[in-house]
């Protein structure tokens, strides 16, 4: 741990350049996932050229090691000036207003980059209890490296099989809760599946079960990478109760249609080298 977090106090510029390193050997030596990737692309944008895909891979594989090295790894004791200047958050106040009112609020959100550092860049311009909840990494080393980093502004992380005993809280204590909405659920769980950049996908519905079951409303955060470290972060509220008129599945589809044009305005933001479409 001593060592990532001196490693932390380098400037980002110089980790850029561990980083350029890191993208060489993942693009040309080790081609990281690759054929994964370009399957993804490949169904994902079938009207793009195969050269307009190989960019957006090749941008993917940049945007992967500056994310996953570089900014990860800067966050462990990232200055909260340094952070302001990085990651703009536009519309906190339209969430932050639903938590002072006494409810609690549902931030729906996918694998774009830099998602981690949109945990600190919340829970730094909120006003209100930030609780994100997150699956448990294997290795115990990496994932007290990660809490680490993603509570360093004082956000609250909660493991997914601890969230059920923590969603008892949630009109006592109301705050706002982070969902990585588009992880791929495990066959043991119930699950929805609907098409999702042309391929049929699966889906977890808790954010949509616990917003109609507790009438909570619910926010999409729409990520945008301005420059190299710099991004841009929207709040913007995509359904509230009463749910009475909802469709099944209501939420969910609206907020896999604002993710999918999330990804179509930077494709080369999204984790394609996950294995989102495994059946």
């Amino acid at each position: 741990m001593f060592f990532f977090r001196l490693l932390s106090y380098l400037p980002l510029s110089m980790l850029y350049l561990f980083s350029d390193l890191i993208y060489l050997i993942a693009r040309y030596l080790l081609s990281y996932r690759k054929n994964v990737i370009d399957e993804n692309l490949k169904f994902a944008f079938p009207e793009k050229s195969e050269e307009e895909r190989k960019q957006i891979r090749n941008l993917f594989y940049r945007n992967f090691t500056d994310a996953f090295f570089a900014e990860t790894i800067k966050m462990l004791s990232i200055s909260e000036k340094e952070l302001s200047q990085r990651f703009h958050v536009v519309n906190q106040e339209i969430i932050d207003a639903e938590v002072e009112k006494g409810k609690s609020a549902l931030m729906m959100a996918g694998h774009v980059f830099n998602w981690e550092m949109a945990i600190l860049g919340v829970a730094l311009n909120t006003k209100v209890t930030a609780e994100t909840v997150y699956l448990k990494l294997n290795n115990p080393f990496f994932n007290q490296l990660m809490l680490e980093i993603r509570t360093h502004f004082g956000g609250v992380m909660t493991e997914k099989r601890d969230f059920r005993k923590s969603m008892i809280t949630m009109r006592s204590q109301p705050r706002i809760v982070h969902l990585a909405a588009d992880q791929r659920p495990p066959g043991s769980e119930k699950r929805y599946q609907r098409d999702f950049l042309n391929r049929p996908a699966y889906f977890f519905e808790g954010g949509e079960f616990m917003a109609k079951k507790m009438e909570l409303p619910v926010f999409f955060g729409t990520m945008t990478k301005l420059k190299r470290g710099h991004y841009r972060f929207e709040f913007a509220k995509v359904a509230e109760p009463p749910y009475d008129s909802h469709e099944a599945h209501s939420i969910t589809d609206e907020f896999c249609r604002r993710l999918e044009e999330n990804i179509r305005n930077q494709p080369d933001l999204y984790l394609w080298s996950h294995k989102r479409w495994k059946m």
